[in-house]
């Protein structure tokens, strides 16, 4: 009895000091261990410059250092940046799949969380041998900036010193942040050490031209800053000596605990030192801020340039012949390459890294690019494949790092060409393929039922759906057997059983949607059948390859904001008028009208079609998998999922749907619907007969059953994490490179 005891007792005391260690364990930050060196102060150093090169300190020896990154942001689906609502898992599993893509570091804008430093130190510990790096950033009192045009403002020089300090202390686990309301900014507790684990500085945000021309407007006298570890040389502007003091602020903060590493304040193609005399808009090539106006004076650790370079913006990427010398591996005329090549040129005493890079994957589409590499209209696949171009490129042209745009999709995003068209503090809630800002991730954020419904023409997977996820439509049509619809956080979903197979040779098939009162209640498309309520939008499926989603005249936000409100688009007043009888092209605008003295030279307004709606699977096992696909016809089944904006809604989750309304400003009022009405009907292409609506004219819309839904909110909101087609494009890139290409 007594052995018994002892062997209990000895069981027992075991168990609580293994749950005593696993306790330890998650309190006791883990110490960060890196091989560094040391300089003379004893101050370590793991990253340094040298020359036109970043270089590491592994294996006892300096050697050339190649930063293959992504950027990661702050937020997931269902949420804003300043929630900071990604959890540890969500880190964990992020940081082992950014690796696995071949990337040793990650750049983030600002200070996240306490959990993303926990995390990765954390996640360090177990990667010793090869850990996971990390460029932190500095986010620049944006706002006052611009709003006061003056970056020497006390105010604004005192903000951005707070934020530099804060984040140093962050990084080193030296601070406790007090949460600021509507602020955006994370708080907590900092306790966890990771400074062993940067990469390097990036200090600010893409600046705004005319900020820095009134800045150095305004502060012509101000003297060269010379600092203690930072300096402006000769002839640097004012705003570039403003710099030089937050890299110093920077470099001042971080030597106090012991470390050193290379610093770079962010700059974009707007304020770089080349000139564009192509560039159509004057702001975009206004000013320059210069990199090599600044020197690192006493900083072992050095100091690199950073530029955000994407192929499609400004536009002289598309317009500049000066621009279009050089050719690519494929012996195309290329922009990109040409801009890259004499970029890293004016550098030509300093490193220089490219920190954002990329094209989105996404229906919308806002500029249009050389080469295609337009912003969105891409599906998973392509995006990959000219993500990884432009990656080769960069490290091809000698550059010491490509950073990604961007990690993951975020929902919360806006777009200058769809932001009219929904409510900003909903964002979040719903997942928009229009607005190709949310869409930049190589890890997809899909809307909830991407993995329940696949558009393949196959009905076998609403057979799972619950039967209060799916509504069968209660109507009779000639020609359509059932209709079901169901929905989630990005489309309203269609299975269609037909009577018989379309026959596309002979056949299209019309979908109609009625959410408001107005509309068409006659059409070409309804050859001479009238309806009794108008529709607001139809798709036409008359190709067997892709449809077409069309908008009616008089609803058609894009003929309604640039023709009637801004007065920049040439239009038929007609066209505004209810029941036209016409349907228009579902369009964006990709540039504004620019004129003199605007613009350098007259730049016509430009839109593009973004209502094309591809037939394909979007079951990702399937070989022909195609993200964009949104349509799929097999047999006598039909299969689609309509995007919610192209149905006129600029919110989904509060029922909410622009309305008819004139403002009277550049304004668009919403309004509450009940639902959508779906009108089927299908037109013989030789005798121009009308199926699905049977009857007297008018047809009775208004009978039609409505499909509805529930409201929800941020809680509500599900969602699919997936690695995109393009994560595994560019994991084959980033594999393929080690270290810098050779001068």
């Amino acid at each position: 009895m007594k052995k018994l005891f002892k062997n209990g007792f000895v069981r027992l005391g075991l168990v609580i000091a293994i749950a005593g260690g696993a306790v330890a364990y998650w309190l006791m930050p883990p110490i960060a261990k890196v091989e560094s060196a040391e300089i003379g102060n004893g101050t370590k150093v793991k990253f340094k410059t040298n020359g036109t090169q970043i270089e590491q300190f592994q294996n006892q020896s300096w050697n050339p250092y190649f930063a293959k990154g992504v950027n990661m942001g702050a937020a997931v689906p269902g949420h804003f940046p300043g929630e900071l609502e990604i959890s540890k898992d969500d880190y964990m599993r992020w940081f082992e799949m950014i690796q696995e893509m071949g990337a040793n570091v990650i750049r983030v804008y600002t200070v996240l969380k306490p959990e993303f430093y926990e995390t990765l130190v954390r996640y360090n510990a177990k990667h010793q041998d090869n850990p996971l790096f990390f460029i932190q950033g500095v986010w620049s009192p944006e706002e006052q900036l611009i709003a006061g045009q003056n970056a020497f403002d006390p105010k604004v020089k005192q903000k951005f010193e707070k934020e530099i300090q804060e984040a140093v202390e962050a990084v080193y686990g030296n601070i406790d942040l007090e949460a600021e309301e509507h602020s955006g900014k994370a708080s907590g507790k900092y306790v966890f050490n990771a400074g062993p684990y940067l990469m390097g500085w990036i200090v600010g945000t893409e600046w705004d031209p005319v900020m820095v021309v009134k800045t150095n407007k305004n502060n012509p006298d101000v003297a060269d800053y010379l600092g203690k570890h930072f300096q402006s040389k000769p002839g640097a502007s004012p705003f570039e000596k403003w710099l030089a003091e937050m890299v110093d602020i920077t470099a001042a903060t971080e030597v106090k605990h012991g470390w050193q590493h290379p610093i770079a304040f962010s700059n974009w193609v707007t304020t770089d030192p080349l000139e564009h005399p192509g560039e159509p808009l004057v702001a975009e090539d206004m000013v320059s801020v210069d990199p090599t106006h600044i020197a690192a004076v006493d900083w072992d650790a050095g100091y690199f340039a950073s530029y955000h370079v994407y192929p499609y913006y400004p536009d002289f990427f598309t317009f500049d012949k000066s621009f279009q010398t050089m050719k690519n591996d494929r012996g195309e005329v290329d922009s990109y390459k040409t801009y890259l090549h004499k970029l890293k040129n004016y550098h030509k005493d300093m490193p220089i890294m490219i920190t954002e890079f990329g094209v989105p994957a996404s229906q919308g589409i806002a500029h249009t690019g050389m080469l295609g590499r337009n912003q969105g209209g891409h599906d998973d696949k392509t995006q990959g494949d000219m993500d990884a171009d432009m990656f080769r490129q960069i490290h091809q042209e000698g550059y010491s790092g490509a950073i990604l745009f961007t990690w993951q999709d975020e929902w919360f995003k806006k777009t200058w060409n769809t932001m009219h068209y929904d409510i900003p503090d909903r964002r979040a809630y719903w997942y928009n393929p229009l607005t190709n800002e949310s869409h930049f991730g190589v890890l997809g954020m899909y809307p909830s039922k991407d993995d329940v419904i696949h558009i393949d023409g196959d009905a076998s997977d609403w057979d799972k759906l619950d039967d209060g996820d799916k509504t069968k439509l209660d109507m009779q049509a000639e020609g359509f057997n059932e209709i079901w619809a169901t929905h989630d956080e990005g489309y309203l979903y269609l299975l269609i059983k037909l009577s018989e197979s379309l026959e596309f040779s002979n056949e299209s098939i019309y979908l109609g949607f009625d959410t408001l009162k107005g509309g068409n209640r006659h059409a070409p498309q309804l050859h001479g059948k009238t309806l009794d309520e108008g529709l607001e939008t139809l798709i036409e499926l008359g190709n067997k390859d892709k449809g077409r989603m069309m908008i009616a005249s008089n609803y058609d936000f894009h003929t309604r904001y640039y023709g009637h409100l801004s007065k920049i688009l040439a239009y038929d007043p007609k066209d505004l008028q209810d029941d036209s009888g016409l349907f228009k092209p579902w369009k964006l605008v990709v540039n504004y009208l620019l004129e003199h003295p605007d613009a350098r030279v007259d730049h016509p307004f430009g839109d593009i079609e973004v209502g094309d709606l591809l037939r394909g699977t979007s079951d990702p096992q399937d070989p022909d998998y195609n993200s964009k696909a949104m349509w799929q016809a097999k047999g006598n089944v039909l299969e689609i999922r309509i995007p919610w904006m192209l149905l006129g809604f600029n919110d989904p989750s509060s029922l909410s749907a622009i309305s008819y309304t004139d403002t009277g400003t550049k304004e668009f009022e919403s309004v509450k619907v009940e639902g959508v009405r779906l009108v089927p009907w299908i037109v013989r292409k030789d005798s121009k007969e009308v199926i699905g609506l049977e009857g007297n004219n008018p047809y009775p819309v208004s009978k039609l059953p409505v499909y509805s839904w529930k409201r929800w909110e941020d809680i509500d909101v599900n969602y699919v994490e997936r690695p995109k087609q393009s994560y595994y494009t560019m994991q084959k890139a980033m594999r393929e490179v080690n270290q810098p290409a050779s001068e």
